[in-house]
């Protein structure tokens, strides 16, 4: 093994643990919170940070906790089951999108929570948002089972078994529709529009007639989501440009180069997988640091 290999290997290990660990608690601690004062659970925002903190744990077990095997043993049971194969990804992709769907809805919600016009503000239900989850459910379902149908067992010319997409045209609609698109820029484009309108909003809550409390907690909401938003710009980016470039390695000729780029890729995904458990911290800091304040 290389010696880039080897610290790649070492950096799945044991960020991928780290990750594991800090974001259970962090989104454990999230659900305590947001499921045992009645404050949030009359609020639609909650609701959806509630989904998100299941999903954001539904991924560390599915796909952070799998790279961690694989740094480990160099496998994490794709390559010797079909059903598992197929099973992993098609939920590993179903949470991904469900994960980053609700955090754009708690975004829009946000904002027509904190807009003056009455008529936005009726959207801010937890029905609407039960609702809309559940929709956006099925919609990720049907648009995942192309997973189920193209990840298959595929051997090597040197006897190594891979799971992987075997349809070359899905290839290219999950990197530059899946990763690009849903994945990475449309998410950011919509959190940072919405989230900069819901910040606008917030500064003129004082000019409107709504109650302290409820002022001071769509504060403290939007102050966090978009710390949230920062954090997924920054942590997402990467991943989408060196995907990319990924695909089209052949154009460049250079090893070391193309070396470079997968090491690059690596640490990426690190990062990325990063957003899981310090977003749930910071929400958590928040929502602690506004109930003391209440009570």
């Amino acid at each position: 093994m290389s010696s880039t290999g080897f610290i790649t290997q070492q950096i799945f290990i044991y960020g991928g643990i780290t990750i594991i660990i800090t974001g259970l608690i962090g989104n454990i601690f999230n659900l305590i919170v947001f499921l045992s004062l009645r404050t949030f659970r009359e609020i639609s925002s909650s609701f959806y940070l509630v989904m998100m903190s299941i999903f954001s744990i539904t991924q560390l077990c599915l796909t952070v906790l799998s790279r961690v095997l694989v740094g480990i043993n160099s496998s994490d049971g794709t390559n010797m089951s079909m059903f598992w194969c197929k099973c992993r990804n098609f939920l590993s992709h179903l949470f991904q999108i469900l994960l980053l769907i609700c955090f754009c809805l708690v975004t829009i919600d946000q904002y027509c929570a904190t807009c003056p016009y009455q008529h936005l503000r009726k959207f801010c239900q937890i029905k609407i948002a039960q609702r809309l989850v559940l929709l956006f459910v099925f919609i990720c379902f049907l648009h995942g089972i192309p997973y189920l149908i193209f990840y298959n067992l595929s051997i090597s010319i040197t006897g190594q078994v891979s799971c992987i997409i075997t349809n070359p045209i899905y290839t290219q609609y999950r990197t530059y529709v899946i990763l690009v698109g849903l994945v990475g820029f449309l998410p950011i484009i919509i959190t940072i529009i919405f989230g900069s309108m819901a910040f606008y909003n917030v500064q003129q809550l004082t000019y409107y007639t709504v109650p302290l409390v409820r002022r001071e907690l769509d504060k403290q909401l939007t102050s966090m989501i978009l710390i949230q938003v920062l954090i997924n710009l920054f942590l997402l980016s990467p991943v989408v440009i060196i995907s990319v470039l990924l695909l089209n390695l052949d154009l460049f000729r250079d090893l070391n180069v193309k070396a470079q780029i997968q090491f690059s890729f690596n640490i990426a995904i690190i990062l990325y997988y990063i957003h899981l458990c310090v977003s749930n911290r910071i929400c958590f800091f928040f929502f602690f640091y506004f109930i003391k304040r209440l009570f």
